[in-house]
């Protein structure tokens, strides 16, 4: 390990380097790559250099400890050896967690796919909800949040949401988010006050940028219809909704939010392009290649990730045993206890298969 983290400070410095010359600045391209890379770089530097104090801090408190013969003096060296000691642990620790690689869709935007699984006019209620808790998590993180397409049910409940979200580092924050979300409450209409559960599926793609998806217009079909449903005069009067369809693997978007078609087509494309990624993705991985199956599911309760029990005031996730009794603030876009809470298990986990790996 520490080889590496020499490697890391040595590339680091000449980063540092190169950022201020002429040739670099000249270029913009290369000179932000290179700035980014000296960003990922320093967090790393600054932790190994805190590691190599406290090494340091820890040395000297030893041989006080070792070497004096007055006990008082002892006694505050094997305190501060013990305060020391922890510390150093867990900064090794941070230090090995940074070291583990990142997954490269971590700095991504993402495509935020919402849709109403099983529970009827109550699962369309509570897919609305979702979209609106986490369009309240984005703004708490300044994230920008653009609902791109919105199919609404009779009563005021969401079919399926699509949701474009930019902003810092948005995918490795949400990527743990995908799966199938289960309510327990009672209905509006339920009139004896019965507990009635639904489920909504969740999934979570990293936007694809054009250099990521090449898409050979050949490959694509185009269609344009009226839109449907609420839009003002342009509805049922202008062929502004778009449909394509990626001829190869099946794959097809519609968009109708925008009154221009143009809007519409960049959107969906927007959309197909993470789709499309995905897709590559699943192929080059077999080991996962039913990701987006296994990551949605069928919308199924028993395929649950997360349940919101309303009755309770509880959620709970049974992938990593968490429950919080304050549902209603997680509504209200506070899931920083869960995205914490998951990022750090599984981050731990790929300490653990780095190390069986080792």
């Amino acid at each position: 390990m520490l080889e590496k983290l020499d490697q890391i400070v040595s590339r680091y410095e000449e980063l540092t380097q190169e950022l201020s010359s002429p040739e670099l600045i000249s270029n913009p391209s290369a000179y932000g790559k290179a700035a980014k890379q000296h960003r990922n770089l320093e967090e790393v530097v600054k932790k190994y250099q805190a590691w190599k104090g406290l090494k340091a801090e820890l040395a000297g408190a030893r041989e006080l400890y070792d070497t004096s013969d007055d006990e008082e003096m002892r006694e505050m060296a094997r305190l501060e050896l013990e305060t020391l000691q922890a510390q150093l642990e867990e900064t090794d620790q941070q230090l090995k967690l940074l070291l583990v690689p990142s997954d490269p869709n971590d700095e991504k935007n993402v495509i935020l796919e919402i849709r109403a699984g099983t529970g009827g006019d109550e699962a369309t209620l509570f897919a609305a909800e979702m979209v609106r808790m986490y369009s309240r998590y984005a703004e708490k993180q300044r994230w920008r949040f653009e609902v791109l397409e919105a199919s609404e049910s009779g009563i005021g409940g969401l079919k399926e949401g699509i949701v474009l979200i930019e902003g810092n580092k948005v995918y490795s924050k949400l990527k743990h988010e995908s799966g199938v979300h289960r309510v327990q409450r009672v209905p509006q209409t339920e009139a004896s006050g019965r507990i009635h559960t639904s489920a909504i599926t969740v999934a979570v793609l990293p936007e694809a940028e054009e250099v990521d998806v090449k898409i050979d217009p050949k490959d694509l079909r185009i269609d344009t219809f009226c839109s449907s449903g609420p839009g003002g005069q342009s509805v049922n009067t202008t062929y502004s909704a778009v449909r394509l369809t990626h001829l190869p693997t099946g794959v097809v978007v519609s968009m109708q939010d925008e009154k221009s078609q143009i809007k519409n087509r960049e959107k969906a494309m927007r959309v197909l392009r993470a789709r499309l990624q995905e897709l590559e993705e699943q192929k080059q991985h077999e080991a996962q290649a039913s990701e987006r199956r296994s990551m949605v599911g069928s919308g199924d309760r028993s395929e649950k990730i997360r349940t919101y029990n309303f009755k309770e005031n509880r959620v709970s996730d049974h992938r990593i045993g968490l429950t919080i009794h304050q549902l209603d603030l997680v509504m209200e876009g506070n899931l920083d206890p869960f995205i914490d809470a998951l990022v750090a298990h599984y981050q731990a986990e790929k300490l653990k298969a780095e190390a069986v790996a080792a």
